[in-house]
């Protein structure tokens, strides 16, 4: 995420920020890859009774299925190019937050990661692949994947990061050999 300035400490960060957001991207389409090669559309498996199930539905709407239901000409061209520009505005900021922030780098990275997976979706196919399925009787959460859970704990440590800024850590000192 940071550019090459800094010194080795510096680097060494930055090396397992991109391995972060390479790690959340793999894992996000190898997850989504076997959900779509094991279930059909819209068919559901029972992981946690009257909790969790792993349900194959499509997302051609935005975060949360907003505009899911909504349709209207070069519509997956429109939203894969909101996603992609707020995918560069962060990356922007991210170079820009320096590396005492280490709780606010990761969860970009963290957000980086998620957001980067599911534009995978969206370029390649128009739609997110979700799956987890989240309930408690009636009630159901949206279904979600693992780039949507990596995008939420990144944000949680964002806001953290800013409601206790003290919590940054120090740069680490100087030692002498």
């Amino acid at each position: 995420m940071s550019g090459g300035q800094g010194g080795p400490a510096v680097r060494r960060a930055a090396i397992h920020e991109w391995l972060l957001i390479a790690s959340i991207v793999v894992l996000d389409q190898a997850t989504k890859y076997a959900v779509v090669r094991r279930l059909h559309l819209h068919e559901s498996v029972e992981i946690i009774p009257g909790f969790l199930d792993f349900t194959h539905v499509r997302n051609t709407g935005a975060a949360f299925g907003l505009l899911n239901s909504v349709d209207f000409p070069g519509k997956p061209l429109v939203i894969a190019s909101i996603a992609l520009v707020a995918l560069l505005v962060m990356a922007t900021y991210a170079a820009q937050l320096p590396p005492e922030h280490r709780m606010a780098r990761a969860g970009l990275a963290l957000v980086l990661g998620g957001a980067a997976g599911n534009l995978v979706d969206r370029i390649r196919q128009g739609y997110v692949v979700d799956y987890v399925d989240v309930y408690w009787g009636s009630w159901h959460f949206w279904a979600f994947n693992v780039a949507d859970a990596a995008i939420t704990v990144g944000v949680i440590l964002i806001v953290l990061d800013l409601l206790w800024p003290h919590r940054a850590a120090a740069p680490e000192p100087q030692r002498e050999l």
